[in-house]
Order: C-alpha cells, then sequence, then structure tokens
C-alpha cells in the first residue's frame, strides 16, 4: 500500500526589511493580486471543462488542479497557498451561487442541476487520471475541512470530565485513509447501473448526512459542497443535495445502501422515496419505483454490501451527529456534576433548623 500523499508543503515570502504597515499592505495587495489571478484561471479551466463535456471529451488535470477541485476556499491555508490556483475553486463559485431563501423555487432548482453536473464533472475528472496524478488518499488530505472533523475537535475541546473515548475516534481519524480503500474496492466490485434517483428525509428534517445544501434550510446549518465527510464519500457514487428538509441524491445504488446503514446504525428514523421525473430537470436519471430498487439491489454480491456497511459506520461513528450527542453527554454531565440526594437530605436538615440553606445566620425563617 502507498503511503498517503503529504500535504503540499508552503513557501514563505522573503519580505525586505521595511516597515510594518507597509510590509502588511504588501502581503494584502499580493493576496489579492493572487485571488483574482486564481478566479481568472479556475473560470478558464470551468469554461475549458464545460466545453469538453460537451464535446465528449475530458480535459486532463494535472494534480494540484485536481486537488483543487475537491479543497474548500476555508480549508487550511497551506493547501490553499501552494496551489497556483490558489485552490478558489468551482466550489467557491457554486457558494456564490447559492440562493438566499427570498429566492424562487426555480431559481433553487437551477443552483440544484449546476451543483449536480459540477459534482459528476469533477469525479469524472478524478477516475480518468492517471496514477501518477491522481492524489493518494484524498481523504486524509481534506479531513480538516469536513464539518465532522471540525465537531471532532470542538467536541475534544469540551471534553474536560474525559467522558468520550477520545483515543479511538481520533485513532478513526488517524486511519481515515481505509476511507478512500474501501471506496476503491466498492467501485471495482458494484455493477454498472444506470443513475437513480430518490429523496432522503428524516423525523426532524434535519441534514443528518451533512449533504451539500441548496436553497431555503428548515434548520440553519448550511453544509458547503464537500464540506462534509459523507458528501465527499456519496460523490464517489453519484450525486447530492440538501434542500429545505429533505435530501436528493441520484447515482448508483450503492449510494442509497450507504445511506440506509448509516441512519440505521445512528438509530435515525428514516424514509426513503423514488425520486419523481421532474424534480430534478435537465439532469438524466432513472425515477425507480420499490420492486425495481429490489432488483437493483439484489444485483450486488454479498461481499459489495458488507464493504459498503463498514464505510457506512465508519462514517456513522465520525459523524456531526455521533459528536453531538457526545457533547449532549457533556452538558447532561455539567447539570449533574454532584451527587443530587445527598444535597436533597442536606437541604432537609437546615430547613428543620429554621436557617437559610448555606447561611451562617442563625435567624429562624419563622
Amino acid at each position: 500500500m502507498t503511503e498517503p500523499t503529504a500535504k503540499p508543503s508552503v513557501k514563505s515570502s522573503n519580505f525586505p526589511d521595511a516597515s510594518q504597515d507597509i510590509s502588511a499592505s504588501a502581503h494584502k495587495s499580493s493576496k489579492a493580486t493572487n485571488k483574482v489571478n486564481a478566479e481568472n484561471k479556475q473560470s478558464e479551466l470551468n469554461i475549458q471543462q464545460e466545453k469538453s463535456t460537451q464535446t465528449g471529451v475530458v480535459t486532463a488535470l494535472n494534480k494540484a488542479e485536481l486537488l483543487a477541485l475537491f479543497v474548500l476556499p476555508t480549508a487550511d491555508d497551506s493547501l490553499a497557498q501552494n496551489n497556483s490556483l490558489n485552490i478558489y475553486t468551482t466550489n467557491q463559485t457554486l457558494t456564490n451561487q447559492i440562493p438566499t431563501t427570498a429566492d424562487s423555487e426555480n431559481s433553487v432548482a437551477t443552483q440544484r442541476v449546476a451543483l449536480y453536473q459540477a459534482q459528476h464533472a469533477r469525479t469524472q475528472q478524478l477516475y480518468l487520471a492517471s496514477a501518477a496524478t491522481r492524489p493518494t488518499y484524498l481523504v486524509q488530505t481534506l479531513k480538516t475541512q469536513f464539518a465532522e472533523h471540525q465537531q471532532y475537535l470542538l467536541a475534544q475541546q469540551l471534553d474536560k470530565r474525559g467522558l468520550i473515548d477520545t483515543d479511538v475516534i481520533e485513532r478513526l481519524w488517524q486511519q481515515l485513509h481505509v476511507v478512500d480503500d474501501i471506496i476503491e474496492d466498492i467501485v471495482r466490485h458494484m455493477p454498472a447501473q444506470q443513475p437513480a434517483g430518490w429523496q432522503l428525509t428524516t423525523q426532524d428534517g434535519s441534514n443528518p448526512l451533512c449533504l451539500a445544501t441548496i436553497g431555503k434550510l428548515k434548520h440553519n446549518k448550511p453544509i458547503f459542497d464537500q464540506g462534509s465527510l459523507n458528501s465527499y464519500v456519496l460523490s464517489h457514487f453519484g450525486v447530492s443535495s440538501f434542500t429545505y428538509d429533505r435530501g436528493y441524491y441520484i447515482g448508483h445504488v450503492v449510494g442509497y445502501l450507504f445511506s440506509c446503514y448509516f441512519f440505521a446504525h445512528l438509530s435515525i428514523s428514516y424514509g426513503v422515496t423514488a425520486l419523481g421525473e421532474d424534480v430534478v430537470s435537465d439532469y438524466d436519471y432513472a425515477s425507480l419505483e420499490t420492486p425495481h430498487m429490489v432488483r437493483l439491489l439484489q444485483g450486488l454480491d454479498g461481499y459489495c454490501k458488507k464493504r459498503i456497511y463498514q464505510l457506512a459506520v465508519i462514517c456513522a461513528r465520525l459523524s456531526v451527529f455521533a459528536s453531538d450527542k457526545r457533547i449532549e453527554k457533556m452538558l447532561i454531565a455539567e447539570v449533574n456534576d454532584f451527587d443530587k440526594k445527598l444535597q436533597q437530605q442536606h437541604l432537609d436538615v437546615l430547613l428543620l433548623q429554621g436557617l437559610m440553606p448555606d447561611s451562617n445566620d442563625s435567624t429562624p425563617l419563622f
């Protein structure tokens, strides 16, 4: 097994000796110029990709450009500064295009299709890339931008009483490259299939899968494309998004199976229905009823299902939902940080003596 690719190093700029104001001004000017150049280059790259897709030819990207398609603008600075494109990628363009709550449903549908096309093109670039070009263990490089990792770090900082098994979760994050290994194994074993669409809903209308959000949300917790581990995983099998109170997925049936295993492991009540033919317009997918879904699942061998289950369990253990439950446990512990029964007994004794609780004043209450 090859070793995970190390994060690109950053060469610091050597400024000449001058006042701090001049240096800061020069740094800001340089940074702004780099950003503009990066956006111009990325715009040209997007246009080339769109033309190539229309003509049926995919433009090959180098490793830095390929990595740029997955990294968010808010990701680790060492990644953002090293890339000649400054890592301001398609994700930034999509982020700027996400409509506000005042936008029409028609606009939301348009943005959803734009997101799906970008997700599909990015995954196509990844799998058509040569072994030398494709980033090794990409998931390990991207983990700092995942909402799951950020929530884990928050839980770790809050755990002053040692209530959560930090070592086990930390070990799982350190071994995150296993996710890429399992995905690669699943892709080798899953049968060819026309993309199918379905809707995912949970009891409270939340987004436990942390799918990329588009348009209005019932719970105001937006997730950028590739801003979560589950978004990264599901993008290998299809395209997905979340709007208002439900998730949308179009792709291979293994994505459906992954979602079911994920919800079941976390004991989350959920529902899955076929995505109607007109829900996502201008994007090719099959709207399949339950009998057809059963046949697709029957086409998967046992080994493939087991690997999908393993992948779902890893993602469930690292999920924002699981971290939130750990934080809730800490909240309960803070509320119950003393022996309540003993305190009640102490209170009763003080009241019988006619004393104010925890007061040295001997004046009777009555």
